[in-house]
This record gives C-alpha cells, sequence and structure tokens, in this order.
C-alpha cells in the first residue's frame, strides 16, 4: 500500500468519515431514545422523579462504562467491524425494550441499549488512522457532530409516540439501527493501521492501557464529564424540565430540547476547525468560561422579592422568560459542542498508538457526566424542590475544571518561564509530558511574549510595532463599549420619568452619578491586575463582565414598578465599564516605545473615550425601534402616547461586547516581562508624583467624564424649552477626537508644557459658561461645554506623555544602584501602575460633578456655584503644573525642551 503525503489523507478516508458519521447518528439517536420514551413510560408506571432519572441515566452508565474496552478493542482488533458489530447488539437490545412491561426489566434493556454510546470510542479509533495530524480536530469534529442523533430523536420520537406509543418507537429505532449496521459493513474498509499489520501480532490489552498511568488524561477526562457529559445530561433532561417549568406537551418540549441539542452536535465540527487553527487551549478557555456565565443565569431561580419601604411594602419578581431560556441554553450548548472537539484534538496527536484506549478512558468519563447528572438533577429535584437546582450542579462543573484547568496552565508557563524555555511548551501546557516517543506536540498558536523590547530599533520595526498595533486597536474597541456601558445611565436617567419611573431629581442625579462612582473606585484595583493576569485574559474577562450591566438594564426598565435600590445596584455595576481604562492604558502601555507612547495613549484613550459620544449618539435612535422583536419585550408608552424600547438602552450593546471579548481573546497577547505581583507595583503609593498627577489629571479626565455624566440632565434642568438629548453627544466626541488626536503635540512639545496651557484654556472656558449660563444663552454655554471637553481633550494625553518621563527622572534619582536596562524595566513598570491608578482617581469626576450641579441647584437653585468650584480646582492645577513640571525649576523644563538635565542626587531605595 502506498503511503499518503504527511499532510495527505488515506485513500478512502472521505468515506469512511462521512459513514462513519451517519452510523454514529444513528447509535446516537438510539442512545438517548429513553429521554422522549421515558416520559410515556413515567406515566404509564407511575415512576417517581429518581426512579425517571436512573431509567434516562442507565443506558448512559452502559455507554460510558464501555467505551474504554470498546476502545481497546479498536486498537487491537481494527474499529470497521467492532463498529458493526455494536450496532447490532444495540438493535437487539432496543427492540427488547419494546417487549419490557415492567420497570427491572426496562432497566436491564437499558443496559443494554447503552451499548450504542459506546460505539463513540470506536469511531474516534477508526477515524483519526485515516487523517494526518493537522486535519485530526476538524475530522474527528465532523465525526462527533453524530451528537446531533439526540436531536433526530426528539424531533421525530414525539410524533413517533403519539401515533403508535412509546413501544412503536423502540421497535422503529431499532430495525433503523439494524440497516445502518449493514450499509456501515458495505460502504467502508479497514483503516491503514490495521491494513498494515496484518498477520503481526497484536499489542496486549495491558500494553493499551498502560498509558492510563498518565494524571493528565484523566484530567481531560474531566473536562469531557462536563462539555460532554453535561451536554447528555440536559439532552436527557430538557424536556421533562420544559414540560415541568413551562408547562409545554410533549412535542413542544421535545423541539425546543432539539433547538439545544443541535448546536450542541453540529457545532463540533466547527470547535474541531477551531482547534486545528486556534489551539484547543484558547477553545476550552472560551467554552468554560461562557458556559460558566450561562450556567449562573440559568442557576437563577424565579424569585419574589419584598422591600419594606417607608410608607408601603415593594414587590417585585424576577423570572427567566421561555424566550431568554431558549437562547441561553443555545448559546451553552454552542459553546459545549466547541469544548468537545477541543478535548478530543490532542487525543491523536499525542497517543497515535493507543487513540482507542485514551479516547475510551476519556469518552467512559465523560459518558458518566451524562449517566450522573440526569440521576443527581432528580435526586436535586426531590431534595430543593427547586428546577434550576440543576443548573446550580453545572454551574459548579465547569468553575472547578476551569479554575484547575488555569492554574495548571499557569503554572506550567512559570516553571518555563524561569527555565527559559517558554516557547517549548506545547500549546495546552497542562499536557507537558503527555505523549508517546516520536509524538510532536501541537505549537502555541497564542498567548505570551517571552521577547518583548520595544525601545530597540531594528526589533520594533520587524516584529514589535504590527503585534503592538493589533493590540492597540483590539483594546480601542473594548475600550469604547466600556465607556458606552458606563456612562449609558446619563441618557437613561433623563427618560425614565417619561415612562412612568417616579423618581425625585435627586434620585435622577444620584443614578447619573454613581457608576462614576463605581468605575472610579474599581479602576484602584484594575490599575494592578494586567501585571498579575495578563493582558489578554483581563480585557477577554473585563470586557465579559459589561454583559452584566447590559442585560441588567435591558430587564429592569421594563417594569416601572422596580425599586430605586434595584436601579441603584445596576448603577453601580456599570462601573465595570469605568473601571476597564486603567487596566486597557496600563496594558497598551508596555507595547509601545517611549517616543510613540503618548500617541499610542491618546489613540486607545481617544477613541476609547469615543464610547461616551457613540451611546448618547446611538441610545436615543435604538430605544425608538424595537431592534430585536419579540426577544427584548414589549415597548413602553410614555405620557404622549410615543413608544419607547428603553431596554435596547442595554442590549443594544450585547452583539458588540460579545465581538470584543473574541477578538480580545484571539487578537491579543501577553507580555512575559511586564508579569508582576501587586507587591512590586506598589512602590508607586510611596512617591509624590504619584498623588500630583492624580491631582492634574482629575483636572482634565475628571473634566470630560463628570461633564459627559452630568451635562445632559443639567442642560435639560436649566434649558428645559431646549431639546437637548439630541445635542450632547458633541461633547464627548469633541473631547474623544481631540485626544486621541493630539497625542503627537505632546510627544513633539512635551506634556508638561501642553498640560499647564490646557489648565490656561479651562479657566477660561468655565468663565465663559458661568457668563452664558448667568445671561441664559444656551448656544453660548453650550459652545463653551465644547470647548471645555476639547481642552481637557488635549491635557487627557499630555498628562499621560509625562508620567514615563517623570518616572525615567526618578529611576536615575532613585535608583543608582541598578543596571540601565534594569531602571528601565523599573520605569515602565511603574509607569504603567501610576498611569492606571491616577486614572482610577480622576475616575471620580463622573460622580463629583455631577453630584455638585444637583448639590448646587439643591442649595442655590442654580448651578453656578459648582461652576465656581470647579475653577478654583483649574487655578491649583496650573499652579502645580507649572511649579513641578513645565517651569524654570520644573523636573521636566529641561528635558522636554532638549537640554542637558540639571545634576540631581543620586540615590538608591
Amino acid at each position: 500500500m502506498t503511503e499518503p503525503a504527511p499532510d495527505r489523507p488515506h485513500d478512502g478516508a472521505s468515506r469512511a468519515l462521512w459513514v462513519s458519521t451517519g452510523a454514529f447518528t444513528a447509535c446516537f439517536a438510539v442512545w438517548t431514545i429513553f429521554s422522549i420514551i421515558g416520559l410515556g413510560i413515567k406515566d404509564e408506571l407511575g415512576l417517581s422523579e429518581t426512579q425517571f432519572g436512573l431509567l434516562i441515566g442507565t443506558p448512559i452508565l452502559t455507554g460510558s462504562l464501555s467505551r474504554l474496552v470498546l476502545g481497546v478493542w479498536s486498537d487491537q482488533f481494527g474499529g470497521r467491524r467492532l463498529f458493526a458489530g455494536v450496532m447490532v447488539l444495540s438493535a437487539i437490545a432496543t427492540f427488547l425494550t419494546a417487549q419490557a412491561s415492567t420497570y427491572p426489566f426496562l432497566l436491564l434493556a437499558a443496559l443494554g441499549v447503552g451499548l450504542a454510546g459506546g460505539s463513540f470510542s470506536v469511531g474516534v479509533a477508526y477515524v483519526s488512522r485515516f487523517y494526518p495530524q493537522g486535519q485530526q480536530g476538524t475530522a474527528l469534529g465532523i465525526f462527533g457532530a453524530g451528537n446531533v442523533g439526540a436531536a433526530v430523536t426528539k424531533f421525530v420520537a414525539p410524533f413517533v409516540m403519539v401515533a403508535v406509543g412509546w413501544q412503536g418507537v423502540a421497535q422503529i429505532w431499532a430495525a433503523a439501527l439494524l440497516v445502518v449496521a449493514v450499509l456501515f459493513l458495505l460502504f467502508t474498509k479497514e483503516d491503514p493501521q490495521q491494513q498494515a499489520r496484518a498477520g503481526k501480532p497484536r499489542a496486549s490489552a495491558g500494553d493499551q492501557l498502560a498509558v492510563l498511568r498518565n494524571i493528565q488524561v484523566w484530567r481531560f477526562g474531566l473536562y469531557y464529564f462536563f462539555v460532554f457529559g453535561g451536554f447528555v445530561a440536559l439532552a436527557l433532561w430538557l424536556p421533562r424540565y420544559l414540560v415541568g417549568v413551562y408547562g409545554l406537551d410533549i412535542k413542544s418540549a421535545g423541539m425546543l430540547a432539539a433547538f439545544y441539542s443541535v448546536p450542541a452536535s453540529v457545532f463540533r465540527v466547527y470547535g474541531g476547525r477551531l482547534s486545528d487553527r486556534y489551539g484547543a487551549r484558547s477553545v476550552l478557555y472560551w467554552t468554560f468560561g461562557v458556559a460558566a456565565l450561562c450556567c449562573f443565569m440559568l442557576s437563577y431561580p424565579p424569585t419574589t422579592y419584598m422591600i419594606e419601604g417607608v410608607n408601603q411594602t415593594i414587590t417585585f419578581r424576577t423570572a427567566m422568560g421561555l424566550v431568554p431560556f431558549v437562547v441561553l441554553i443555545f448559546v451553552l450548548g454552542f459553546f459545549m459542542s466547541l469544548g468537545k472537539a477541543a478535548v478530543y484534538k490532542h487525543i491523536p496527536a499525542y497517543y497515535p498508538n493507543h487513540v482507542g484506549a485514551v479516547g475510551g478512558l476519556v469518552g467512559m468519563i465523560g459518558g458518566l457526566g451524562g449517566f450522573v447528572l440526569p440521576l443527581a438533577f432528580g435526586v436535586l429535584n426531590d431534595l430543593t424542590g427547586i428546577w434550576t437546582s440543576s443548573f446550580a450542579l453545572l454551574f459548579l462543573l465547569v468553575a472547578i475544571a476551569f479554575v484547575w484547568m488555569h492554574l495548571a496552565v499557569r503554572r506550567m508557563e512559570r516553571r518555563a518561564a524561569v527555565a527559559g524555555s517558554l516557547e517549548a511548551l506545547p500549546e495546552l501546557p497542562e499536557l507537558e509530558g503527555m505523549g508517546e516517543p516520536g509524538t510532536t506536540h501541537p505549537p502555541r498558536r497564542a498567548g505570551v511574549l517571552a521577547e518583548w523590547r520595544p525601545e530597540d530599533q531594528r526589533f520594533w520595526e520587524e516584529t514589535g510595532r504590527p503585534v503592538a498595533r493589533r493590540n492597540l486597536w483590539i483594546s480601542t474597541y473594548c475600550l469604547l463599549l466600556s465607556f458606552a456601558v458606563w456612562m449609558v445611565w446619563s441618557v437613561v436617567v433623563a427618560r425614565l420619568p417619561a415612562i412612568g419611573f417616579d423618581f425625585t431629581t435627586a434620585q435622577l442625579f444620584w443614578l447619573a452619578a454613581v457608576p462614576g462612582l463605581s468605575g472610579a473606585t474599581l479602576r484602584i484595583f484594575y490599575a494592578f491586575l494586567v501585571p498579575i493576569f495578563g493582558g489578554r485574559l483581563w480585557t477577554t474577562i473585563s470586557t465579559a463582565s459589561l454583559l452584566i450591566p447590559a442585560f441588567g438594564i435591558g430587564y429592569a426598565v421594563q417594569d416601572p414598578q422596580t425599586p430605586f435600590l434595584i436601579f441603584l445596584v445596576l448603577a453601580l455595576l456599570c462601573g465595570f465599564g469605568g473601571g476597564n481604562f486603567a487596566s486597557s492604558m496600563a496594558n497598551i502601555s508596555f507595547f509601545f516605545p517611549k517616543r510613540e507612547k503618548g500617541n499610542a495613549l491618546a489613540i486607545n484613550a481617544g477613541l476609547g473615550n469615543l464610547g461616551v459620544s457613540v451611546m448618547q449618539g446611538l441610545v436615543p435612535i435604538a430605544i425608538t425601534v424595537g431592534l430585536f422583536g419579540a426577544l427584548s419585550g414589549a415597548p413602553q408608552v410614555t405620557e404622549t402616547g410615543e413608544q419607547l424600547w428603553m431596554q435596547n438602552a442595554g442590549f443594544v450593546w450585547i452583539p458588540f461586547i460579545l465581538v470584543g471579548v473574541v477578538a480580545a481573546w484571539f487578537g491579543m497577547n501577553d507580555i512575559m516581562s511586564a508579569r508582576s505581583s501587586f507587591a512590586d507595583q506598589a512602590s508607586i503609593f510611596r512617591r509624590a508624583h504619584t498623588w500630583i498627577m492624580c491631582w492634574l489629571y482629575t483636572g482634565t479626565f475628571g473634566t470630560f467624564i463628570g461633564m459627559s455624566a452630568g451635562f445632559p440632565l443639567l442642560a435639560r434642568l436649566v434649558f428645559p424649552e431646549m431639546d437637548v438629548l439630541n445635542l450632547v453627544f458633541l461633547g464627548p466626541l469633541v473631547g474623544a477626537l481631540s485626544r486621541a488626536g493630539t497625542g503627537w503635540i505632546a510627544d513633539r512639545l512635551g506634556g508638561a508644557r501642553v498640560t499647564f496651557w490646557v489648565f490656561i484654556g479651562q479657566i477660561l472656558a468655565i468663565l465663559g459658561m458661568i457668563w452664558f449660563l448667568e445671561a441664559h444663552a444656551f448656544w453660548g454655554f453650550f459652545g463653551m461645554v465644547l470647548a471645555l471637553f476639547f481642552i481637557s481633550g488635549v491635557g487627557n494625553a499630555s498628562t499621560f506623555q509625562m508620567i514615563p518621563g517623570i518616572m525615567r527622572r526618578e529611576m536615575e534619582r532613585t535608583a543608582g544602584d541598578l543596571t540601565e536596562p534594569e531602571r528601565r524595566k523599573q520605569a515602565d513598570r511603574e509607569s504603567a501602575a501610576i498611569i492606571g491608578f491616577t486614572s482610577a482617581i480622576a475616575a471620580y469626576g463622573a460622580f463629583y460633578i455631577p453630584k455638585a450641579y444637583g448639590s448646587s441647584i439643591d442649595l442655590t437653585g442654580e448651578a453656578n456655584a459648582a461652576l465656581w468650584g470647579f475653577l478654583a480646582f483649574y487655578v491649583s492645577c496650573a499652579a502645580i503644573t507649572w511649579a513641578v513640571y513645565s517651569g524654570p525649576r520644573g523636573i521636566l523644563h529641561d528635558l522636554e525642551r532638549g537640554q542637558p538635565p540639571r545634576a540631581t542626587e543620586t540615590t538608591s531605595s
């Protein structure tokens, strides 16, 4: 037999793959047959929830336990005839099920039906031997899509059962499986490995099982316990869940359950392609992360809240409707299908001679999940009386798998980094040491940059710049979404009274201000998390966290009886978006050399700030149309009869957030040299310049974000005759674009010089605002507001440009015992931490400016008192900038003018 090229499949590979996939589909349809006929049996025999769970789980038990033995036999004897034999035996057992009339007899027949599930390990070993390593992920993904047989049963079996009873379903399914077994033998041939060893002695079962001593194989089993066992369990349990929770009939429940089974099966093909292209590590991270979020939301039971108010008891209820439930189930099934393919991607690559044994063990553990979990669901229902307890158990499982995998990955990365062999790690570091002699590990596809030298001109031109720019643009997109979600209340609060919410003016200002308070506070923590977790992982997590307030706002605004406390909590959660700025800026600062850092940070922050303007322009339009149809709920009717979909203020961001999460995970990188603990970064708190820059950046960014949060409501109250909500987006737009477009000015002239004149300009703009406010001239007042936004944008870029220069001078003064590269590395590390921390303190402007407006109006009837306070603050900022940084005695005076630095005393610290 002629050997194919190393990257080409063997002859007959395509036919073997598709015929095997069809056969596995038929086997899976039989394996899950009790999910439908079990409902008829339950009613006929009067079974309890626990008995029902045991019945539908028994075939899963047999199928799981048999996988290990069948996998070993596949390695020894070949998969073709064994596959056909398994189908024949399963068909006989399925036919005998129809003859059963007692519960013990049914359990015995169910044990035989379960053999159909064992066909998976046979098919994996058979199909994988036709394909080269680089195509095995896709091939096994296609084969694994035979899980769709569960959907076939759920679609068709309910109608057959209504027509001929559950016994008829068993008989028809048995006959169909027997026919498929015959066709399989007619259209397939022995796999290449079996043909090559014809007449040669076979390896013993002991040799085949020896590889199972590797502990990492069992960890794979844990992953598969959730992605496959959880899939099978839900495929069996969902019809019962839908009937019990939503009162559906068996046909409707079966079809909706198939809505879960289809994506959880057919998208396994896509999971295989993703694993071949990007690596199984990335796919597993995504699977566990999204599955944890879905299971958490699905596990929350319908709840009625009673709040003892001042004058009355406030009652409201939360419960997940049928449509959101089906959507979440679809998402969960989709990512489970990706995870199933990712787990099996590595088995033929690491163990080409033991695919059956290793695949059988992993498949057995996964299949046991399909047996144990339905039984556990029934027991939890009996013990707790809470339907959603099943999803709570799944959340616990996926959380354990996620944390264990991540800790293993990080431990291996740290060990390899110390040994200087980071690049030699396999694509999944937790698999280090696995495999047979002579096998090659799949290469790492994404993740840590072990070497990063942006100050090296050659490295920067040849390698660094494209990577840095890719990370910059993805970070900017995610930051734009963060600002949009953070400031969404600035528009929402102005519309709440019109749709029936009876909140006071003070309460509305609180809702506008509280996101600024929580966002600023979170920034303090976020500023230090990039060096601890890595920019790629943290950007992914922090962007995904925006889904929580986006969903929450969408549900809360639909009911005018929703208490103010709930809105206050949601406003606090919007602070997730505000916190992201600190980590985003700290992360991007590591990627660029000093000569380009100011412009890069200006682009990241400026276009990120643009999210406020995008939100203030998009949300007023989005709330006037039913963007998502029935999925988003009914519109609210205002006092004038206008229809508004206020829920779109939250829901409109969800698709964009999901895109950002995907882009961050697959497109960004971590820099190994940027990794450090909180203790390493804490030295910034001992430096006076940290606190000075907090004060100055509050004068620039605090102005931008505070005016963005407070101006819409202020203008609506002070100029009620004007339709200001159609204009307010212009302020943040001007501020964001000026920041993004003027970073080069600070790079060329010096950040301190530009910052000083920024504060002079802000003083003049505030004086103009006071003048036109007293004259009640809206357009003059609005013009001064736009000028203030523009000037603050310039200052936002220039203040951040100052920080790296300040820290370089500080390192020269205080770290004379370090070498030049060590001083530069420490300066970059502390610069990133200071940038994040100053952004945290300055973000409190989003709280104190709206609150200052509200307090001024409450106490004096007008906003002038707040503006005079801002004026005094800007005067102090200008004086500090001149005295410490830009003036003749300032530490940046000579540096920004290209003059030799004045001699400074050098000490060590």
